[in-house]
């Protein structure tokens, strides 16, 4: 099943999530090669696709678990988490309609 990994970043956390960037791309590469990631991206905390020094107000990852138990698991792991970045991380079944 798919489940919606919603972050919050903590504030002023670009620095932080900059420095952990490399192992958290490596985990939704890992993903990505599964066969199991939809889609996975940071919330710009400006209107722009490069927000410079504003950076990030979180991140949204879609991908298929086995089950929201594993879905928890994989985002408690997170790099972003483990660093930091994250104030908040919600974890939620997602069920893909379009396209």
């Amino acid at each position: 099943m798919l489940y919606a990994i919603i972050s919050q970043d903590k504030p002023d956390s670009l620095t932080d999530r900059l420095n952990a960037r490399p192992a958290h791309l490596d985990r939704l590469n890992q993903l990505k090669d599964a066969g199991r990631l939809v889609l996975a991206g940071p919330h710009p905390a400006i209107d722009s696709p490069d927000p410079g020094d504003a950076g990030f107000s979180g991140s949204l990852v879609v991908a298929e678990f086995h089950s929201l138990q594993d879905a928890q698991s994989w985002a408690d792991a997170d790099p972003y988490s483990a660093t930091g970045v994250y104030q908040q991380v919600v974890v939620k079944p997602f069920k893909k309609v379009l396209p």
